[in-house]
């Protein structure tokens, strides 16, 4: 939106009153801003009316053939000590190694009786009782290889594209993401334990409940790929890999004292050294959704809790919780700070934190992590946390009580997170008075979890519109029986609709979309009220399986590539018009993977054929990369 519209709305915040962008286009708005005023052409300027001519005909039209530019190797950085140097922060480790779980062989482990032996890890994996543990094409690491020059060959030029000259800057990151558990597959392989999404497709919780629900536990075999997938993603030109570690195949038992697993550090370690041999900047997320089994319980019955927060359990509450992942945690900075200067504690807290103590335990587990990361082993990196919900929008921007609606969605969602930890502040009341087990937090606490994240990063794919549904939030809030009170917690509405009867955005496979000029309101949302750079950590698009019947058609994504654009256009304009500081955009995701029980919702890059595991590359990519790179400062 043009910020030199007379129309705003004003959003309180709690570092004042700001002003967001109007939601609505005023009728009067030309359609070409970007034009001066009247038509002109280089044959005849300031006229009305084209001049009509002959010439001698010629294919002036043909596409010339150009193709993606690698990244460029980097000079070699450190961003803290070796583990050797700091291996005394971490007292009493010990080593081991496991093999894989098949539960279709006869053969058993003779070493009954021993803890954490291989018995003890069969184990594990026959209580958890999963229907089938699939085994891909590949067991052992694939060696890369070049990318063939006809595979990096640019699609034609979009038609429409943002017309602007701004730049981004030079250091801005730009990467793509995935995770562990949607992408890596050899989930019983080399002594993996069962972690919570193992039970995604078997039990029907699955983030999402569209689509059918499937068990095939390959996902994309970036386990042992992960060469190759480096390789194409640095041939096509990206800057940045954000990527998760498996807790559970680091530490197969994991709690504090138990084994690591060598072979998983040899992994992640090869990984990280690959990803920077090739040019690329590794961004490590220590959590992603995949708590280890055994701190649920260790039965699939105990991750089909419901709550107010997300759609299943993923341990955060557990009274042993905050212990293990903070040994893990240290575990994993302690190896590869040295390497790593981007890291994120918790992906999307909000899904799966269900109580007040779940809360509690992310929020110190993460400050604690910090303060191990800056202050013991000196990392000269950025450590945050990743917001899962992003900002509403009031459904009528200029009636208050939408506007209070949409600001206690916020406040809600995402200032109980980001006002401890970016500001030292107390959870908004908004919180407290819905959730009747929350953990007060002291004076001390607040000192403690004040500034422990370094940007702010948030997963961003829509937005909602938000209205008023209850006539008393505060006795809405207070009463968590959602039986009765189907708008606990937030009692607010949402809709993808807006107040004149028109969809936000398009309809497309996961989630509606809204149209990028919402962007810009979340993000100044976020910059006034938190004052931190901010990384969408996470954007895309999702496409249904089996909407393009060729493989021509899945390489065309043309809806894809405008999503990206657009998007990559107002993070643009929010720097430069509205003076946002946007550090960064990790689009989702590098390849079709996963989605928490199913195949069927397509949010990747590069199309992949399952049957063989070969990737291709999606123009979405191409012009992605393109509108970036094209634009990027180079002093």
């Amino acid at each position: 939106m043009d910020l030199k519209m007379p129309s705003k709305i004003q959003i309180l915040l709690q570092a004042g009153v700001v002003f967001a962008q109007q939601v609505y286009i005023p009728a009067n708005e030309t359609g070409r801003p970007y034009c001066t005023a009247g038509p002109t052409t280089t044959v005849q300027p300031n006229s009305s009316t084209p001049s009509y001519y002959f010439r001698p005909f010629s294919y002036t039209l043909t596409e010339t053939v150009r193709t993606a530019t690698p990244v460029e190797s980097l000079p070699a950085t450190t961003y803290g000590p070796a583990f050797t140097d700091v291996s005394h922060l971490l007292p009493n480790l010990s080593t081991t190694s496991w093999g894989n779980y098949n539960p279709n062989t006869s053969a058993t482990a003779t070493d009954d009786g021993v803890p954490y032996g291989q018995a003890a890890f069969s184990s594990v994996w026959a209580a958890a009782s999963l229907a089938d543990i699939t085994s891909g094409l590949y067991s052992t690491t694939v060696s890369p290889t070049p990318v063939p020059t006809k595979e990096l060959v640019y699609p034609p030029p979009l038609y429409f594209a943002p017309h602007n000259c701004y730049q981004f800057p030079k250091d801005f990151i730009f990467g793509v993401a995935g995770a562990a558990a949607q992408v890596e597959g050899a989930a019983a392989s080399e002594g993996r334990t069962p972690a919570v999404p193992d039970f995604f497709g078997q039990t029907g919780a699955a983030m999402m409940p569209e689509g059918a629900y499937d068990t095939d536990f390959t996902a994309i075999e970036n386990y042992y790929l992960y060469k190759q997938d480096i390789e194409r993603l640095a041939a096509i030109g990206m800057k940045h890999y954000s990527f998760s570690i498996a807790w559970s195949r680091v530490l197969p038992f994991a709690l504090p004292g138990t084994p690591v697993n060598s072979q998983a550090i040899e992994h992640y370690d090869d990984l990280i050294n690959f990803i920077l041999e090739k040019g690329m900047v590794p961004m490590v997320t220590l959590t992603h959704f995949d708590t280890p089994l055994i701190l649920i319980g260790g039965t699939v019955e105990n991750l089909l809790t419901r709550s107010y927060y997300g759609l299943f359990n993923i341990g955060y509450q557990n009274e042993t919780f905050q212990e293990a992942f903070v040994n893990y945690g240290k575990l994993i900075m302690a190896h590869f700070a040295d390497r790593v200067p981007y890291w994120i504690t918790f992906n999307e807290p909000q899904f799966g934190a269900i109580s007040g103590p779940s809360v509690d335990n992310i929020l110190k587990s993460h400050a604690r992590l910090y303060h191990f990361y800056h202050d013991e082993l000196g990392g000269s990196g950025q450590v945050s946390i990743k917001m899962g919900a992003s900002p509403v929008v009031p459904q009528v921007p200029t009636n208050q009580s939408h506007v209070e609606a949409a600001l206690h969605y916020n406040r809600f969602y995402i200032d109980t997170w980001l006002n401890p930890l970016a500001l030292g502040q107390d959870y908004p009341e908004d919180y407290k008075m819905a959730i009747q087990d929350y953990v007060p937090l002291t004076q001390a606490d607040l000192e403690f979890l004040n500034n422990t994240i370094d940007f702010l990063a948030v997963d961003i794919y829509s937005t909602s519109s938000v209205y008023p549904v209850v006539p008393d939030l505060a006795a809405c809030a207070a009463n968590n029986d959602t039986a009765s009170n189907p708008h606990y917690p937030s009692c607010v509405g949402t809709t993808h609709t807006t107040t004149t009867g028109w969809l936000m955005g398009p309809h497309a496979e996961y989630t509606t979309y809204t149209t990028a000029g919402y962007l810009r309101t979340q993000l100044q949302y976020l910059w006034s009220g938190f004052r931190r750079p901010i990384v969408v950590s996470e954007f895309g698009f999702a496409l249904a399986a089996g909407a393009a019947e060729t493989l021509d058609d899945e390489r065309l994504d043309v809806a894809r590539s405008e999503y990206y654009v657009a998007a990559l256009g107002e993070m643009l304009r929010s720097a430069w018009e509205d003076g946002v500081h946007v550090a960064g955009a990790v689009m989702w995701s590098w390849a079709d993977n996963w989605e928490w029980g199913s195949f069927a919702h397509r949010f990747g890059l590069q199309y992949v054929n399952r049957t063989t595991q070969e990737r291709f590359y999606r123009r979405s990519f191409f012009d992605a990369v393109d509108f970036v790179e094209a634009r990027r400062a180079r002093e």
